[in-house]
Parts: structure tokens; sequence; C-alpha cells
């Protein structure tokens, strides 16, 4: 009869985690996108870009966030569940049934694991493929709607290897006031441009890739051995670069962990590059192991007998809880990559602090 009820008792408290955990996803996702909904709202009333475009850039988005946000979730749907168990004293019920916590805690392992591997998955390979795909749409946007990375009065790096600054911009029409070009493709003789005015003109037979930059009404600054100034009316500017979606290099975010690893082998590689691989190899480990610490810090902290404490705070404590761990783990992360710490090091510590949290909360409140 015990066997029978810790069962069904599992089963209940398994199936009472599982909605919390799809509506801290759910939550989580839209904080993240929230901060994102202003650049991208002005994408599509300002620039003109179609809405069906930003709610890809919003998926992909998403997908990319999905490793930080899982064990946010899963934080969040044991400290909830496990807190309203407490403070509607079921969780005296169970334990006067003849539970023990081990067995109570039984569901929030279970969960933490499936999260955990689910993440492993996501960090290794679904977000940096989400994020490979935020990159590449983002570069044919940069480039079909230029004026959605020209912004005014901020200088633009980037846009087909130019640094563009313009007064005002007129994304609709491309028109752009009091506009500085500097153009260093050829290094030996690097150019600065200022007009008064110009346009930006897509070349509909190969949008994406060649654009038409014409200037009125400035002076063309060119500086080798001597410096050269040319005034002009009116001046053409032919923007093309045909293949550099396909052969732009994929960042550190973008590479898959066998990628990584792969990565890691090929000789000749800088120290800088091998500490942001090492660091970047690390990180993805431990936030997916994370998930089932906090799934346990959750039971520990949750299950706390004090009822007045329970009502209400669940979300603080979560918060609070992740806060501090990415500020730790942004911070190591930092150090690790400026080579003042051990990648190994930077990547786990945080991970190791929340552990010997997780049991002596576990050990405080089941005592």
């Amino acid at each position: 009869m015990k066997r029978f009820f810790a069962r069904k008792a599992t089963q209940y408290i398994f199936f009472e985690m599982v909605p919390s955990f799809l509506l801290g996803l759910l939550v989580f996702i839209f904080i993240l996108l929230m901060f994102q909904a202003l650049r991208y709202t002005e994408f599509i009333l300002v620039h003109g870009v179609k809405i069906a475009t930003v709610g890809e850039i919003m998926g992909y988005l998403s997908i990319s966030f999905l490793p930080a946000i899982l064990p946010m979730a899963i934080l969040f749907s044991v400290l909830m569940s496990y807190g309203r168990l407490s403070a509607d004293s079921e969780m005296t019920a169970l334990k006067a049934c003849g539970l023990n916590m081990g067995t109570i805690a039984f569901p929030a392992v279970v969960l933490g694991v499936i999260v955990a591997v689910f993440s492993a998955q996501t960090t290794f390979h679904l977000a940096p493929w989400g994020n490979r795909q935020f990159e590449l749409l983002i570069t044919k946007l940069s480039q079909t709607k230029a004026g959605a990375t020209l912004r005014e009065g901020t200088f633009s790096e980037g846009f087909f290897d130019l640094v563009v600054y313009a007064n005002k911009v007129d994304s609709k029409a491309g028109e752009l006031t009091k506009v500085f070009i500097y153009d260093e493709r050829q290094a030996d003789a690097p150019l600065a441009i200022i007009a008064k005015s110009g346009q930006l003109i897509q070349d509909k037979n190969n949008p994406g890739h060649s654009i038409l930059l014409h200037l009125r009404d400035g002076d063309i600054h060119r500086k080798s051995e001597t410096h050269t100034k040319i005034k002009f009316n009116a001046f053409d500017i032919h923007l093309f670069d045909p293949i550099k979606q396909e052969t732009r290099s994929k960042s550190s975010q973008s590479l898959t962990i066998e990628e990584i690893s792969e990565r890691l082998k090929e000789p000749g590689l800088t120290e800088e590059t091998t500490r942001t691989l090492r660091v970047e190899f690390h990180k993805r480990w431990a936030i997916s192991i994370v998930c089932l610490i906090f799934a346990l810090l959750g039971v520990g902290i949750g299950t706390n007998t004090d009822r007045r404490s329970q009502k209400g705070n669940g979300m603080v404590k979560c918060l609070g809880i992740i806060v501090f761990y990415w500020i730790l783990l942004v911070s190591f992360e930092g150090l690790a990559r400026n080579g003042q710490l051990s990648p190994v090091i930077a990547a786990w510590t945080p991970n190791l602090f929340f552990a010997g949290l997780t049991a002596w909360t576990l050990r405080k409140n089941w005592n």
C-alpha cells in the first residue's frame, strides 16, 4: 500500500511541475524577447521590414535563448510546485503518510534529468543552429534593407566593409543626409568621403549583394604618401559582395560542440581563439548540468517549513538565484577570455557554488 501511495504521490508532484515548467519557458522567452521588441518594431514601422521577416528573427532568437532559459524554467517550476505543496500543508501530509524526502524529491530529479538531457542537445546543436540562422538573416537584412542597420547619428560598421555615418536616415526612401564614409578596403590608401546627401539604390536583379550608393555634393579625401582632395557634385559607389553570406565564418556561439572540438585540434590557432573555444566548450556542459542542480535547489528551498515565506515569493527567489548565477558565470567567463582564469575553473565554479548551496539547503530542511 505504501509503495502504491508513493507512486501516486510521485506522479502527482511530477505532473504538478510540468505545466509550471512550460509556463516558465514561455514567460522567460517573452521577457528576453521584450528587450529586443523596440528594435524590431522600429524595423517594421521605420525601415519597412516585413512582419514575417521580423517573426523569423524572433523565432531564431528564441531558439538561441533556450540554453539560458531552460535552467530558469526548471528552477521556476520546482520552486513554485514544491513551494505550493509546503504552503498548503500538502508536504506535511505526504511526510505524515510515511514518505521520506528522497521519495518526495524524486519527481524533481526525474524532471531535472530530462531537462538536462534536452538542454545538452539544445546547447550542443539546436541553439548554435538558431544563432547561425539569426546571423545569416541579419546579414542579409543589413544589405537588402540597408537603412535597418544605418542608424541616425551612429557610426555603422560592417556595411559592405565600410564605416558609414549619416545625420538623418530615411530607410524607406533610402535617403541619407550629411553622410560620412570611411573606406579602408585598400589599406595603403584609405578613403574618407563627406557628402551633403546620398541615396541607397538596391539592385533588383541581385538583392542583398549589390547596392549603388549615390552621393551628392561632397569631397573625397585620400591618404597615401600625400593627401588628395577631390570635390564632386555626384559620386557613385558600387557595393558588390556576391558570396559574403555563404563564406562568413561562424561565431563561437554558432559552432556545434563537435565543431568546437574539431577547431581546437586545428594547428596554428591563436591563444585568444583557443581560450574562447575552450570557454565555450566547458560553458555548454556546465549550463546543461546546472539544470539538475537547480531542480534539487528548488526542492531544498521549496520545502521550507515556514509557510509564510512560501507564499507569493517563488518568482522573486527564482529571479534572484538566476541573476546571481549569470553574474557569476559571465564574470568568470570574462576573466577566462582575458587569460586571467582557466576556462575549466571559469565554467564550473558557479556550478560548484550552487551545488554546495543545494546540499546545504537540502540538509537544512530535511533534518
